[in-house]
């Protein structure tokens, strides 16, 4: 029952991920650097944080314990994936839910999937057993639905007029969404590195009695930190040179509203990770498959909220089967990848 439940947590963090943009509509006259990095705060230091220390005794001594160059790689990677996150809420703001995130998260499922077991050289070993080529099959079924989707927003971009697009999504530039999502997704994948290579730290959490459901909340905690860091600093540039300091301190009925709303899409946006770092550890030896799995639900869920906001409006049957089929298709893929984990398990 593991694998089915990894796959019960993965989908939970990857609703959380596909839905975590939702409050920032509720966000009134502030600009976009403003509301991020309130969310950043919320959930890139007091939600780790907080949880950190009510999952896992002795959290400062863990800290101290392990190796330097355990953190310092966290630190490193996450830094790089905040580079990545900094544009993609920028993607979102220019291309909707269901092309920016299936685009940025393409890529980064590629990457973060793939690369940690080429990294540490234990790939080729995926391809000696059935689980393996399952696992693989499974990854590989992923990436042609989020191909898929990915056509899907080429077609309704070609199918609509600019007009039409800016109805539903009122920044739409496919020219800059493209571009940033691309950024996006590339470095976003450094988040799964972080995670790989702060492996060391569950370990020393794990022998200190914390429970395998916890482990990697120690984890969480430096590489969102290191995300952190790049953000705020972005932001704070951003708030500088487009004068938009002032947002923080606006006297309006709705600036209570709008720091609630930002505060919240960041707490929602960190349960996704508390719920990947919990669904990873039921994966057993195919969780280099989580990073894939939980691309695949987030995936799945930003498009479905891309349907409900209507911005699929006006096109056409062959884009809307185009669609539906990409989203069918990433859910089969966490099937698939799931029953290579089970077959792990019996030993095959």
């Amino acid at each position: 029952m593991n694998f089915i439940l990894g796959l019960v947590l993965h989908a939970i963090g990857g609703f959380a991920s596909g839905s975590f943009l939702i409050p920032f509509k509720r966000v009134k006259d502030w600009a976009w650097e403003s509301s991020w990095l309130i969310s950043g705060v919320a959930a890139w230091i007091i939600m780790p944080w907080l949880t950190g220390y009510l999952t896992i005794p002795d959290l400062f001594n863990l800290f101290r314990d392990v190796d330097s160059s355990t953190l310092l790689w966290c630190l490193l990677f996450g830094s790089l994936w905040g580079l990545g996150s900094m544009t993609f809420g920028l993607s979102m703001r220019y291309l909707g839910f269901s092309l920016g995130f299936s685009i940025t998260l393409g890529l980064c499922a590629v990457l973060g999937t793939l690369v940690p077991p080429i990294f540490y050289g234990t790939f080729s070993q995926l391809l000696n057993n059935v689980s393996g080529l399952t696992t693989l099959a499974g990854v590989f079924i992923c990436l042609l639905g989020i191909g898929v989707c990915g056509w899907a927003g080429i077609l309704k971009e070609r199918s609509l007029s600019i007009e039409k697009k800016k109805e539903t999504i009122k920044e739409f530039n496919f020219g800059k969404g493209i571009v940033t999502a691309l950024f996006s997704g590339i470095l976003s994948s450094c988040f799964a590195f972080g995670l790989t290579a702060g492996k060391p730290l569950a370990d020393l959490a794990i022998s200190r009695g914390v429970a395998p459901l916890w482990q990697n909340n120690a984890v969480l905690i430096m590489v969102l930190m290191g995300g952190f860091v790049t953000n705020i600093v972005w932001c704070i540039v951003l708030n500088a040179r487009n004068r938009t300091a002032g947002d923080y301190t606006k006297k309006t009925d709705f600036q209570k509203s709008n720091y609630f709303f930002s505060a919240l899409a960041g707490i929602i946006w960190y349960l996704q990770f508390m719920f990947y770092g919990m669904g990873s550890t039921r994966m057993g030896d195919y969780d280099f498959a989580s990073w894939s799995i939980h691309m695949a639900f987030v995936i799945t869920f930003s498009n479905l909220w891309g349907l409900y906001f209507k911005e699929w409006k006006g096109s056409n049957s062959s884009t809307m089967k185009t669609i539906f089929t990409g989203i069918a298709i990433v859910i089969i893929s966490t099937l698939v990848i799931g029953y290579g984990s089970y077959l792990n398990s019996t030993g095959q």
